[in-house]
């Protein structure tokens, strides 16, 4: 008797488990998120804005899913997600860039298994689209930012030039300045450094009508217009219209020159404002579309990082821990939790049910929400992206020191696509 009541119990015991287990309790999801600025962490793990941090307010509202979150410097966010790979202990979700090396690896669950229906209907189908292979969706956009021309109005104004919509148009705004501040000024900001020269590559070649890719979503690196578009920015630091190491002056240096006056246009991301408010700079800007060459259409280049969850094939209910990662992306995207977020850092949202919130509290962000429409952003579905990436930099960086842009595109087009 005692052994049948001992083993109605165990089978209670268990089936109370299982219950427990099915209604999410005992799950816990390790989430990586890149460090985006000096307020990511306390962001997520410290004081937050409001005074109670993101994975506390989970945790609260999300009874049983615990969360392992871990913010790590870009500098170190992929050596970390290898590593961790290496030891088949890959993060449940994972915030970065890129995405399509994972994907090809077998490594990434399906966006379909674990977001929301209303949530996905929610996010841009522009950005969705980035991270799409052979019709399958393997990351939502995090959030995102767009790139235009910043330009020092009282310099403008004091050398008596307008903004520069075409590359003629500046390379005589540039010489103006020049001829007007004798070298005490720089007209124009370029980066290619290994920080961001793939960035330099798309404000020159999409707007001359050039690309990474042709239209048939082919590497096209080699084209007429990406040589003729990189041969002019080359140009424009041979003339003396730039900073003197675009090289190895970073968008950061970039923009610190022209917070403190000595740089007179710069193109820069829409958190400039926030950069140079939280550095005490004092100077007075407008913004502007990128100079384009006579006869191109305008390209913004849109950035947008990501959000994926990473397979777990040895998990006893996968369909538990799949509800777990939804839950944890129906609770950041909504609006009373990510419109602070992005708005802290100075980003542009992924999700329509931000906007409002966003353009209600800062009436100037909804110019920046047209930008988006308009938007390129980097191939980066390709499996060899970074390849891709690494190339171009180095392209630019050889033509800096005299190399043939025409030979080392060739090269580098040769090399990336066979």
């Amino acid at each position: 008797m005692k052994k049948l009541i001992a083993l109605v119990l165990a089978m209670l015991l268990v089936l109370g488990c299982c219950a427990a287990f099915a209604e999410g309790d005992g799950i816990t999801l390790d989430v990586i998120i890149c460090q985006y600025g000096p307020n990511t962490e306390n962001w997520f793990l410290g004081d937050g804005m409001d005074g109670t941090n993101f994975v506390a307010k989970f945790e609260e509202a999300n009874p049983g899913i615990k969360l392992n979150l871990q913010v790590v410097s870009w500098n170190d966010v992929y050596t970390e997600v290898s590593t961790r790979i290496q030891n088949n202990n890959a993060p449940d979700i994972l915030n970065i860039d890129v995405f399509a090396n994972y994907a090809a690896d077998g490594l990434l669950l399906p966006v379909k298994d674990y977001c929301p229906d209303e949530l996905f209907a929610d996010f841009f189908p522009s950005f969705i689209e980035q991270s799409v292979i052979d019709g399958t969706v393997w990351a939502v956009p995090d959030l995102a930012s767009a790139r235009a021309l910043y330009v020092n109005t009282d310099i403008l104004n004091e050398v008596g030039v307008e903004i520069p919509t075409t590359w003629a148009e500046l390379e005589d705004v540039c010489q103006a300045i020049v001829d007007f501040y004798n070298g005490e000024v720089y007209p124009w900001g370029i980066d290619m450094t290994t920080d961001e020269g793939q960035a330099a590559f798309s404000y020159y070649v999409w707007n001359n009508d050039g690309g990474f890719v042709d239209a048939d979503g082919n590497v096209a690196l080699n084209s007429e217009k990406n040589v003729e578009a990189i041969e002019y920015a080359i140009g424009l630091v041979n003339k003396g219209y730039t900073n003197p190491n675009p090289a190895t002056q970073t968008r950061y240096d970039l923009q610190d020159m022209f917070g403190a006056g000595k740089l007179a246009m710069v193109i820069a991301p829409n958190q400039l404002p926030s950069y140079l408010k939280d550095k005490d700079y004092n100077v007075n800007f407008a913004t502007a579309a990128l100079p384009v060459n006579e006869g191109a259409k305008p390209g913004a280049t849109g950035v947008m990082d990501r959000v994926m969850a990473f397979k777990d094939d040895a998990y006893p209910d996968q369909a538990a821990r799949n509800e777990a990662i939804g839950k944890f992306l129906s609770f950041f995207y909504a609006p009373e939790n990510y419109v602070g977020w992005v708005s802290m850092e100075g980003f542009l949202p992924a999700v329509n049910s931000s906007v409002a919130a966003l353009v209600e509290s800062d009436p100037s962000f909804e110019a920046w929400l047209n930008v988006l429409d308009s938007c390129q952003f980097y191939p980066t579905a390709l499996d060899n992206w970074d390849a891709i990436k690494q190339g171009v930099i180095k392209v630019e960086q050889e033509a800096l020191t005299g190399g043939d842009v025409k030979t080392l595109l060739d090269d580098l087009q040769k090399e990336i696509a066979g």
